[in-house]
C-alpha cells in the first residue's frame, strides 16, 4: 500500500460538514483506507476571488490505486458532492488535491506531484504536520523544516 496525502478545503453549503463528509466518502474509496486525518482548520481564501473563508484538513490515505486512478476516485467524489467546474481559486463545495503519493513526482498537465504550493500555504501545511511531522515531500525535502509564510492568510484550528 501506498500512502497519499489528500488535502481537503471547502468554503461552501455547509463547509465543516463538506469536510466531514470528504472523511467519509475517502474512507469508502475503491483499494484505499483511511489512516489518519488531521484537525478541521479555517484559512482566508487564497487568491483574488471574493468569497468565504475556507474549511481545510488533510487526510492520509493508504492505497494500491496509481496516481491517476486515485485522481479519478477524488475527482468523482467532488462531483457527487455537487462540485462545478468554476474560477480558479474560487469557491467550492468541495476541493480534494492529492498532494503526494507516496515518493511518486509527476508534472503532467491534469497532474502535479507533489501539489504545486504545497510548501508555501498554509493551510497545507499545518493539518499535514499534524498528521505527518516526519514526512519527506519528495523533491522539496522535509516537512519539519519548510517555514509558514507569515505573509500567507491566517489560518486557525477549529
Amino acid at each position: 500500500m501506498t500512502p497519499a496525502y489528500i488535502g481537503i478545503g471547502s468554503n461552501l453549503n455547509d463547509p465543516v460538514r463538506q469536510v466531514e463528509l470528504a472523511f467519509e466518502l475517502l474512507e469508502d474509496l475503491d483499494d484505499s483506507r483511511l489512516v489518519a486525518q488531521s484537525s478541521l482548520y479555517q484559512s482566508e481564501p487564497f487568491g483574488p476571488v471574493e468569497q468565504p473563508s475556507f474549511i481545510n484538513a488533510v487526510a492520509l490515505l493508504h492505497t494500491t490505486l496509481d496516481s491517476w486512478a486515485l485522481l479519478q476516485g477524488l475527482q468523482d467524489i467532488e462531483i457527487s458532492q455537487g462540485r462545478k467546474p468554476g474560477v480558479r481559486w474560487g469557491p467550492r463545495i468541495l476541493d480534494l488535491d492529492l498532494l503526494l503519493h507516496g515518493d511518486h513526482e509527476i508534472d503532467e498537465p491534469r497532474l502535479k506531484v507533489p501539489h504545486p504550493g504545497i510548501a508555501q500555504r498554509n493551510f497545507v501545511l499545518l493539518p499535514l504536520q499534524e498528521i505527518a511531522p516526519d514526512l519527506i515531500i519528495p523533491g522539496l525535502g522535509r516537512l519539519e523544516d519548510m517555514v509558514i509564510d507569515a505573509d500567507e492568510p491566517p489560518i486557525s484550528a477549529i
